[in-house]
């Protein structure tokens, strides 16, 4: 048995070498099961960081959890795929290289975009696998020879089958509409993408003449440069001000311009002067009533958000100093009526925080609604479930309200759409197609053009749960691996990519059928519905400060999850994620809670050091057990612990707090309650197992005990501390490792601890009678160490202390584990007592028995008296001051609730203190 484990745990020499040897060892490859296979499957796709990432605390709070559960099911028989990639993240990664161009003083049109695109291939060969390098350091168990990237060729082509599939079933289409416009990356992005901020704004009065009257009406505005684009002014059918009005027209300011005054709801009386100025070019609910109304379309912004030509004299100003422009003239000839403040949600580019721009665009959307309706429905029948319960009804509130999806992106970095124009005279004939056309259709020209835009990056990457897959053609992965067992991932994409997979899983794999076998073998027979990209959906909390606040460098609180790996190691750090990761609850993320698992791992590490010191020392007994443990099966039944021979009652006791133990750590993980499998497994390891077993077996350890004993006992210590350690291992992967191959010599049967079986439940291990007895001698030895504490006994002074029971078992069961008890609680000897014990100094009355710690110290009992007195007065002075505030009624209706249950708790104290100062001070008197 090789178990030269050095004295101290130094976490980074062990982790980095793991990580390399479980990616050399190839060790989570998984190749494709053949048909029929029994064994249950479990599918977990990664979301693809962006190619332009680095790591992040929400990033690593979403591998801890994977990793977590993939690990799990691995150990229980699974054949377990986690699916690996990055995503090429268009606007992201367009922008980096666009930046690297700056410095050498050239933009992308320098270049053209054969050449750009060119430059960023070779940008991602050298700087984007930094993530994924991170992931491996991490010791992420994927299946790294199934590794994508989403701009990889197989799955290029899936992307331009869905597109040209959607568009001959007319679900996409092409149009100009409204978009949200980003001035800086000069594309159209989504609603979603647009991240809105509260803001102190203005908003503006304006008056516009009636033609042939006096009458003005008066409209509000908070972007007055966008009244040049105005077709219209709208009023309500309803608004008895304006009846008159109706069918007439305004002259528009500055521009002296005729446009009518029309009847729409878009003007609701109860808002602002009842009457609104309609620019259809220039905001989606304008451009919706221009369309009722027949209503000319004027673009008066280009897509750098400069004034056009169509401002007239304000052409080629930028779009706030056009605005400083407009006002001053506005003012100046008597339009302006009024400025006032208002509070306002301007949306920001989510990418580079630019402003957005309402702008008239022809783009290409995804007619939504139908794929929408099956993929709420997947979630309403439960075909999929998400957890927590609450985003499940968010999910399916904002799908209710979806609106048609943009998918086009004025970038050169993506998918190019699968489109071509005709350009041949006035032909124009479009073009979509799953490889570029040779000549056009209609007129048979050659002369074809490829669209420029490219899609989404949401749109390829909402398809990855079956294109990973092998997706258009059918696969026998897919038959294994499809749908996906489970994704975990944040909130925030939850409509992004969560639900854009649910609709285009249900739509491309409508028909599709898991293999049955597998399928039944997996828990999911019940499932009917195998178009789901996935049967479950977990949605992590957010990691916040310590002082829970969001991090942002704004604030410059961002924790770096490397800087804490390397200074507390990557299980301490994995430990703190999981043990605070309470399903719905945000994670507080505080560095004392990681230095404090950094412990937990040195007391693991120093705990295998015990055991190894031992079972060298016990030979040829070394021998034997290595022998035991090395003879398991690859896959053991997993129950309980196999050739555990418990012969005393902390044996019995120790397997059955396993078998407990083990039963509340599946259950945990079964319903991603991480935060109780942690807490669970750091009770057991440093409670149960450190501080109490390995105490109570010392003496049986001892060369005194006699070789047969000792063997016993050390093999009962091996093979629990081998299964324990499996238990612990797909939290704390990396120590886990290290000193299980050192229990096997570096030759286990199996390569990793990570293929070996996870502990299960033996119900026949669970040792009631065992767990009550224990419990009763750890609460008399916790009461004699708090005693001992009190009265200031030194820790090195043994002291003998006197125990009455109340029935005879107890006083057998005190008597029989006499010498641990003495031991753990320091005493010199335990008399035992048939006669009731005095309520005296240094006593402890409990339900099961009363203690008493014989010790007597040498004191001035005068002034102990006086101590005590005086101690007493001011608890007492304490607890009048306390029962006035209570009594007051006054006080009681001002007071925050908080404040009165602080004083009442406060209360409750003092009575407790006070009783037990009298009780002191009558001690002294006998």
């Amino acid at each position: 048995m090789r178990h030269e484990l050095p004295k101290s745990y130094e976490p980074g020499a062990i982790e980095a070498r793991w990580a390399e040897y479980w990616i050399k060892e190839k060790l989570f490859f998984v190749p494709t099961p053949p048909p029929g296979e029994t064994r249950p499957v479990f599918t977990l796709l990664l979301p693809p960081p962006n190619v332009t990432g680095r790591l992040h605390m929400g990033h690593m709070l979403n591998q801890t959890q994977m990793d977590i559960i993939v690990r799990w099911h691995r150990m229980r028989g699974f054949i377990t795929l986690w699916l690996p990639g990055t995503d090429h993240a268009g606007i992201a990664t367009q922008m980096m290289v666009e930046r690297d161009l700056a410095k050498e003083g050239k933009k992308r049109r320098d270049l053209g975009r054969e050449k750009f695109i060119e430059r960023v291939w070779e940008w991602k060969r050298h700087y984007g696998g930094a993530i994924l390098d991170q992931m491996k350091r991490l010791g992420a168990s994927v299946d790294w020879d199934r590794e994508y990237f989403t701009m990889d060729e197989n799955l290029s082509r899936a992307v331009r089958e869905v597109f040209v599939r959607l568009y001959e079933e007319g679900l996409i289409y092409r149009g100009k509409y409204i978009v949200n416009w980003c001035p800086r990356c000069e594309t159209a992005i989504s609603d979603l993408e647009v991240k809105h901020e509260d803001v102190a704004g203005k908003l503006w009065e304006i008056r516009y003449p009636v033609v042939g009257s006096n009458e003005f009406i008066t409209v509000a505005t908070t972007r007055p440069e966008t009244m040049l684009g105005d077709t219209a002014v709208a009023v309500n059918e309803k608004d008895e001000r304006y009846k008159h009005l109706h069918g007439k027209k305004v002259r528009l300011p500055l521009m002296n311009r005729e446009i009518p005054i029309i009847v729409d709801e878009l003007a609701q009386p109860e808002f602002g002067t009842g009457a609104v100025k309609v620019t259809p070019a220039h905001d989606p609910n304008d451009f919706a009533a221009g369309k009722r109304h027949n209503l000319q379309q004027i673009d008066v912004m280009d897509e750098h958000a400069h004034m056009n030509q169509n401002a007239g004299r304000y052409a080629n100003v930028d779009r706030y100093e056009a605005r400083k422009m407009v006002l001053t003239d506005l003012r100046e000839q008597g339009f302006l009526v009024a400025e006032k403040d208002y509070a306002l949600a301007l949306g920001k580019c989510d990418r580079c925080g630019t402003v957005i721009e309402p702008r008239l665009s022809e783009q290409w959307f995804v007619k939504i609604q139908p794929l929408a309706d099956r993929a709420k429905e997947a979630v309403e029948s439960g075909e999929i479930t998400i957890v927590p319960e609450n985003y499940r009804q968010i999910y399916l509130n904002w799908m209710n309200n979806i609106y048609d999806w943009c998918i086009s992106r004025q970038l050169w970095w993506g998918h190019r759409i699968p489109a071509w124009t005709c350009t041949n005279g006035a032909c124009g004939e479009l073009i979509v197609a799953r490889e570029a056309p040779s000549s056009c259709g209609k007129c048979g020209s050659t002369k074809v053009e490829q669209v420029s835009d490219v899609l989404d990056t949401w749109f390829s990457s909402g398809l990855l749960p079956f294109t990973t897959l092998g997706w258009p053609e059918k696969t026998r992965d897919q038959e294994v691996f499809y749908p996906t067992t489970l994704l975990i991932t944040a909130y925030e994409i939850l409509f992004f990519w969560v639900a854009r997979m649910i609709m285009f899983g249900c739509h491309f794999m409508q028909g599709h059928e898991q293999d049955a076998a597998i399928k039944r073998a997996s828990g999911w027979g019940d499932k009917k519905n195998d178009s789901v990209p996935f049967r479950q959906v977990y949605i992590h909390a957010l990691v916040r400060d310590a002082e829970r606040q969001k991090m942002s460098k704004t604030k410059g609180n961002v924790i770096d999850p490397l800087h804490i790996i390397e200074r507390f190691g990557t299980d301490a750090t994995r430990f703190t994620l999981a043990a605070m990761a309470a399903p719905g609850t945000d994670i507080a993320f505080n560095e004392n809670r990681t230095e404090g698992y950094r412990a937990f791992a040195n007391k693991i590490w120093n705990a295998a050091r015990f055991m190894f010191m031992n079972v060298d020392r016990i030979e040829p007994g070394v021998a034997k057990v290595a022998a035991v443990i090395a003879a398991l099966p690859p896959h053991p039944s997993g129950k309980g612990i196999e050739d555990f021979q418990p012969s005393t009652l902390e044996d019995r006791w120790i397997l059955s707090r396993f078998n407990r133990v083990t039963k509340d750590v599946n259950d945990a993980l079964a319903t991603y309650r991480f935060h109780e499998a942690a807490n669970r497994i750091y009770d057991f390891f440093w409670g149960e197992f450190c501080d109490w077993y390995l105490e109570l077996i010392k003496p049986r350890l001892s060369e005194e005990a006699g070789d047969a004993l000792a063997k016993v006992a050390c093999q009962n210590l091996v093979n629990l501390f081998e299964a324990s350690l499996r238990l612990l291992h797909p939290i704390m992967p990396f120590i886990t490792e290290e000193i299980w191959q050192s229990i096997y010599e570096g030759k286990p049967v199996l390569r990793s601890i990570a293929l070996a079986e996870y502990p299960q439940t033996d119900e026949k291990q669970i040792d009631l009678q065992a767990e009550t007895e224990m419990a009763i001698l750890q609460d008399l030895i916790v009461n004699v160490r708090n005693v001992r504490a009190e009265l200031k006994v030194e820790p090195k002074v043994k002291v003998p202390i006197r125990v009455h029971a109340h029935q005879a078992e107890i006083m057998a069961l005190i008597a029989q584990n006499r010498g641990a008890v003495e031991r753990l609680a320091n005493v010199e000897n335990v008399d035992l007592t048939e006669h009731p014990l005095v309520d005296t100094l240094g006593a402890r009355r409990t339900a099961r028995y009363d203690v008493m710690v014989i010790y007597e110290k040498k004191i001035n009992i005068a002034a102990e008296r006086d101590r005590l007195t005086k101690e007493l007065e001011k608890i007492e002075r304490e607890i009048a001051n306390g029962q006035r505030q209570l009594s007051n009624e006054q006080f009681l209706a001002k007071a925050p609730p908080h404040v009165v249950d602080g004083i009442r708790k406060r209360a409750q104290d003092l009575t407790v203190q006070q009783e037990k100062t009298k009780s002191q001070l009558s001690a002294l008197g006998s």
